[in-house]
């Protein structure tokens, strides 16, 4: 008897693009919100601790965490884009190769990312400014966080190659179901247990991993071209230098952008020193800027879908050759991202307040509060407004990861994300001082 086998893959060679986009898009969007709502709930949990500190050595070691977890992040773009182009080319054996080549990448690179961070996240912070409270706790995070880095770079990896043969919907399913579980074993370990950073650190981990083990069992399930075993685990070379041809300047666009990331949170770091008055419970700026930024992941995670729809629909039309059907990618990505990018900026405007109050951020008659407040709102009115030029960006960039042109994007990003934000805090924050 024929066994039959359901699939969520989308062809996308073949027929109308834009509905196809959609259809991938939007799982897509719905797990990376999900993955956003791991490091959310780990602040609103933690905010219900009796560590006043905890939300902001929580937000505020996102800018060094991500320079970790965005380096292999890109190399799964790189992944993405491989298998897809030879899934395209109806490569039976090439894109097994490339797909288990991928799955070893991933444990690789979480392993040696996570013993990086670690021996690098001390020096790092001190840098940065972190002192009392906040490097105490913020470390403690950074350390258990970053001693599980191999689940998550496994489930990022797992992920892009269920993406490259059009499939968003498998890790929806696993995202939304180990999202419960993390909020679960959140409350779990801060209101129960007792902890505070390093219960929302295990929880994560926990999390991961199991996101990791479900993708794991759904591609050994799989019976398509995108098949995975034990048995053919291995670095291919050709497939290997594919993959970090397209990746590792993916990578270190990345990284960059969260290298400069870094340096603004330093920034805060001094602003929060200069106008917080002595002996204050904890660093309201801090908690302020860094709650607005959590919220402002969740447009950014949203709009980072859009860079993957573009490099997995370009990566299968180069397959074929078809690059009248990229034209079309990337006209149709712009018109779907610019309009989200403006949907949700509106509703997160909006609903600013009930949002921010999630982290206790609220405009209440206390000094700290207010410093906390104010802080919260500014980034709000300066930054989210802007979110159609992220939007537009993450557009072109996608295509270009799909054309292979990855070098191309890497070096405009640095331009626009992080040297030109580098230059204007060491010349305009330095004369201002806000």
């Amino acid at each position: 008897m024929t066994r039959v086998v359901k699939t969520h893959a989308i062809d996308m060679t073949t027929g109308p693009l834009f509905g196809k986009i959609v259809r991938f898009l939007l799982p897509l969007i719905a797990t990376n919100l999900l993955q956003m709502l791991y490091n959310a709930t780990d602040m609103i949990v933690v905010g219900l601790s009796s560590n006043p500190d905890a939300v902001g050595a929580v937000g505020s070691t996102s800018p060094f965490l991500n320079l970790i977890l965005n380096v292999f992040i890109g190399f799964s773009t790189g992944a993405d884009v491989v298998v897809a182009r030879y899934i395209g080319a109806k490569d039976r054996e090439g894109t097994s190769r490339a797909a288990h080549t991928a799955i070893c990448m991933g444990a690789l690179f979480g392993l040696t990312g996570g013993l990086v961070g670690i021996a690098l996240a001390r020096p790092v912070l001190l840098a940065m400014g972190y002192t009392g409270n906040l490097l105490t706790y913020g470390l403690r995070y950074c350390y258990i966080y970053l001693a599980c880095l191999p689940f998550l770079a496994l489930t990022n990896f797992l992920g892009a190659i269920l993406r490259a043969k059009g499939d968003t919907k498998t890790p929806l399913y696993t995202l939304a179901g180990t999202g419960l579980l993390n909020v679960l074993l959140n409350l779990f370990f801060v209101m129960i247990v007792g902890l505070s950073v390093e219960g929302v650190a295990i929880a994560t981990a926990i999390a991961n991993l199991s996101s990791a083990l479900l993708l794991w069992r759904a591609l050994r399930r799989e019976d398509g071209i995108c098949s995975v075993s034990f048995a053919r685990l291995r670095l291919w070379k050709k497939q290997c230098a594919e993959i970090a041809r397209i990746g590792f300047p993916a990578g270190i666009q990345n990284a960059m952008f969260s290298l400069s990331n870094m340096i603004i949170q330093s920034s805060v770091l001094q602003i929060n020193n200069r106008v917080t008055p002595a002996g204050a419970a904890y660093a309201p700026v801090v908690k302020g800027d860094s709650s607005a930024g959590n919220v402002e992941g969740f447009l950014f995670s949203a709009l980072n879908a859009i860079t993957a729809a573009g490099s997995a629909f370009t990566g299968q039309n180069v397959g074929i050759r078809d690059y009248r059907r990229v034209r079309t990618v990337l006209l149709d990505l712009a018109i779907i991202s610019s309009t989200l990018a403006v949907v949700l900026s509106l509703t997160v405007i909006l609903l600013r307040e009930p949002l921010l109050s999630l982290y206790g951020v609220k405009n209440v008659d206390d000094a700290l509060a207010q410093i906390a407040y104010t802080t919260a709102m500014k980034r709000v009115w300066y930054k989210w407004p802007t979110m159609v030029c992220f939007a537009m960006m993450n557009s072109a960039s996608g295509v270009m990861r799909g054309l292979g042109k990855s070098m191309t994007s890497a070096l405009i990003s640095f331009v626009g994300t992080c040297a030109f934000r580098v230059l204007w805090v060491c010349t305009v924050f330095r004369a201002i001082g806000t």
